[in-house]
């Protein structure tokens, strides 16, 4: 039997205020265990829950962002589980009035097939807390630092087909909030995961099959493993006679497997009812108006206009545009340049992402400012150099942090453009070599490379390569 598959997603995205969603205590990470919790996060009698409004403007921006309904009326909720890192006995969200409604995102696949993905909603609640088992076997300790974060959950249509779909919407939410200041999308640190509903149909049909959640999925290959993996289990239990159960599951990295954690609770047993210490939320023209006056130009329009403006593929101009940050030092570079946009292109998504990669450093930590990549991009366009040889300069520029001229001159790397110079290495290489310049004479064309090679030699690597082919070609086919 063919099986299709279908995938929704629960995006849980950290908002980066200062201050918790219903308390005054601190968000930043990495503090010591519980010193950042206080009597609002722990729950105690008495204390009353005051809504950030930070966290509230946060969350509009991203209705507006994805073209959502954002709700002129929301209502908290309490949503009651026991957890042992959920002081409270509840958590406050948001059920049947979320502050954004129904939206939408566009994303591109690897083959550039587009394909737009439904947004169901994105409700503001807060984060619980974290459960440590380090330290003595078999116990466990609770960290309450993350309680009461402010979170918004993005919870998407049940539109994706496939694992590739789910990371291609991921990354590009995870791009958003990111453009957004929203999120600091650091998923090492927790502050940007999501949960993935997973389930397989027959082919053609139009009746969902039962669903396993899988839960905490923080990195974009879990994610696709995740899936891949929960898809296959499903279609070898079927097929086997077997049934699948609704079910919450864990991804585990190391056996690259997703095993049960519990039986799947429906929505109804959360007993959700509106929080009664909390007013409804209420949003109006004004509010929205405002909050879309700060919106920056947003990852689409941005390469759409990099497409128009400098000339690039569709397809270069997503690179460019993946993180707010890698646009606008890509733009610093051209603008230093004062042209030059493809080239400029090249360098930036290339040989300086290649470097970034291999040390792990995101492109504020970059060892060679804008303007110095600028300075050595010039030199290859006014032909000081090759771009061979400018691989070599960029290397001792990111090793050393100097500008890519006084490496130049240091090592007496100036390109040869004296067409009288280059004529007299290819006379000696052929003088050298009068064996295969009678085997080329005689047609065996390919050796043309071997004189390329030998005159690149002779010349250090710095003979202009546009000038060498010319002469050379004339050189061989001379008297």
């Amino acid at each position: 039997m063919n099986w299709e598959t279908v995938i929704g997603l629960e995006i849980h995205a950290q908002l980066a205020t200062k201050s918790k969603i219903f308390s005054g205590s601190a968000t930043a990470y990495g503090a010591a265990p519980n010193a950042q919790a206080n009597l609002v996060d722990l729950g105690y009698p008495g204390v009353l829950p005051v809504l950030n409004g930070e966290a509230v403007r946060m969350a509009v921006s991203f209705g507006l962002a994805v073209n959502a309904q954002v709700a002129p009326r929301s209502v908290f909720a309490r949503k009651n589980y026991f957890y042992p890192d959920l002081p409270k006995g509840y958590q406050i969200s948001q059920y049947e009035l979320p502050v954004v409604g129904r939206g939408s995102l566009e994303i591109v696949l690897e083959d550039g097939t587009r394909k737009r993905i439904g947004i169901t909603r994105a409700h503001l609640e807060e984060d619980a807390g974290k459960s440590l088992h380090e330290g003595v076997a078999g116990a466990s300790a609770i960290d309450l630092n993350r309680a009461g974060t402010p979170l918004i959950e993005i919870v998407s249509e049940p539109d994706m087909r496939s694992a590739k779909e789910a990371v291609a919407y991921m990354k590009k939410v995870h791009t958003l909030v990111r453009y957004l200041g929203i999120c600091d999308g650091n998923m090492q640190e927790g502050s940007f995961r999501c949960d993935a509903n997973v389930s397989v149909r027959p082919k053609g049909s139009d009746k969902f099959g039962t669903r396993a959640e899988i839960k905490n999925l923080n990195s974009f290959r879990f994610v696709e493993k995740a899936i891949n993996f929960e898809v296959a289990r499903q279609i070898d239990l079927l097929e086997s006679g077997g049934k699948v159960v609704q079910e919450t599951r864990l991804y585990d990295p190391d056996k690259g497997e997703t095993r049960s954690m519990r039986s799947k609770e429906e929505a109804n047993d959360y007993r959700y009812f509106p929080d009664p210490d909390l007013l409804p939320l209420e949003i109006d023209g004004a509010f929205l108006d405002a909050v879309r006056a700060t919106l920056p130009e947003l990852p689409d329009a941005k390469a759409a206009r990099f497409a128009h403006e400098y000339g690039l593929s569709e397809y270069d101009a997503g690179v460019l545009t993946a993180s707010r940050e890698l646009a606008a030092y890509y733009e610093e570079v051209v603008r230093r340049l004062g042209g030059e946009p493809k080239l400029a292109a090249n360098w930036v998504s290339g040989d300086l992402a290649a470097f970034l990669n291999r040390d792990n450093l995101e492109i504020d930590a970059s060892r060679v400012g804008p303007a110095q990549l600028a300075g050595l991009v010039g030199r290859i366009a006014d032909q000081t150099i090759s771009g061979k040889i400018a691989k070599d300069v960029f290397e001792a520029m990111w090793v050393s942090g100097r500008d890519a001229d006084a490496i130049i001159a240091e090592k007496g790397l100036r390109q040869i453009t004296d067409t009288g110079a280059i004529e007299r290495a290819i006379d000696e290489v052929m003088a050298r070599n009068p064996g295969q310049l009678a085997e080329y004479r005689a047609g065996k064309d390919k050796l043309f490379g071997f004189f390329v090679g030998q005159t690149m030699k002779a010349t250090q690597g710095k003979a202009n390569p546009a000038q060498l082919n010319e002469l050379l070609r004339k050189k061989l086919t001379g008297p």
